[in-house]
């Protein structure tokens, strides 16, 4: 009986052995050449420059900044109903429309549905609200609540009104992008539906009011680019931005088409962190189809309007842009 158990011992003993060798065998050894990098050199985000925000009265930043709220009742928009667009106070960015305004009875302005991606949600240093903050520049608004069934979307943002400047009109929301001369980049968005205007000028460099004659020395750092006016209910940024890479080349580095230099280099200047992460999704899918982009996403920078003269150039020479053109690449 005990040589039976040996043997049956020793056979385990086999088997166990020919089971780790196949499974070392089949096993797929994965190498690092295989496991992609993240470029975090190539795109880094920064938040809205202090620039680039309004100066605040010391109660406005109390609330704003500190997270105050205002007393109950006592906030200039709690119960108006005039047709417009709330903005943020601190960034200009816009909101809220009034047509999502309703009156809720709590003693601040409310709204149940903010503009696509201009609202953050953040859980409050209570632990139990929930914060709501402008997604441009982080400046505090409310808090938001759901379930209590005031409107069918179900949500209430409690906002206060110091936070808040009303504008009558529909939202006017603004995007950057410099891709070569200006006139061509402007020329083509300003034909594009739900944008209001394309406006030329100089953006991204060190000095202040440059003219058109400072940029040319190539010592000014600043970009020919283009700043476009949209209403965001028509037309969403990231379409802007697909719009934007193609009625340029992306993928030439030191320029656009014969206009060489650094002022004409091709970049995304982003306000927000969504304006950020749609630019570089898009960089993504282009590069997934074999496209080297040379684009860059930099933060947003003070925006100097160009000369008159070059405003709406080829609206005034009557002829089409001699490097810019629409390419479908998405």
């Amino acid at each position: 009986m005990k040589t039976v158990f040996m043997i049956i011992a020793l056979l385990l003993v086999v088997f166990l052995l020919l089971s780790f060798a196949l499974y070392k065998r089949e096993t797929p050894t994965i190498s690092e050449e295989k496991v992609p990098m993240a470029d975090t050199d190539r795109f880094t985000y920064q938040p809205l420059d202090e620039a680039l925000k309004n100066s605040l009265t010391s109660e406005e930043r109390s609330i704003i900044v500190g997270k105050a709220t205002e007393r109950a009742f006592t906030g200039e928009y709690t119960d108006t109903t005039d047709w417009g667009t709330y903005y943020c106070k601190w960034c200009d960015s816009p909101l809220y429309s009034s047509e999502t305004k309703f009156h809720s009875g709590c003693g601040w302005p409310s709204f149940d549905e903010e503009i696509p991606h201009a609202v953050k949600r953040k859980t409050d240093a209570d632990g139990m609200r929930t914060e709501i903050l402008c997604a441009t520049c982080g400046g505090h608004l409310g808090h938001v609540f759901e379930g209590e069934r005031f409107t069918d979307t179900n949500t209430r943002h409690c906002v206060n009104s110091l936070s808040l400047v009303f504008r009558d009109g529909t939202p006017v929301a603004e995007a950057v992008f410099a891709g070569g001369c200006f006139w061509g980049v402007e020329h083509l968005f300003a034909q594009k539906e739900g944008v209001y205007s394309a406006v030329s000028g100089y953006t991204g460099g060190t000095v202040e009011n440059p003219s058109y004659q400072d940029v040319l020395t190539h010592t000014t750092g600043h970009l020919e680019a283009v700043k476009v006016l949209y209403n965001p209910l028509e037309i969403s940024y990231e379409e802007l931005t697909k719009y934007f890479l193609e009625i340029h080349d992306p993928t030439q580095a030191n320029g656009q088409g014969p206009d060489i230099g650094n002022q004409y280099l091709s970049a995304i200047f982003y306000r927000s962190r969504h304006e950020f992460d749609v630019g570089v999704r898009l960089i993504g899918i282009l590069e997934e189809k074999g496209l080297k982009i040379a684009t860059t996403l930099r933060p947003a920078a003070v925006f100097y309007p160009a000369e008159d003269y070059h405003q709406d150039y080829y609206e005034k020479k009557g002829t089409l842009p001699y490097c810019h053109a629409y390419t479908k690449r998405f």
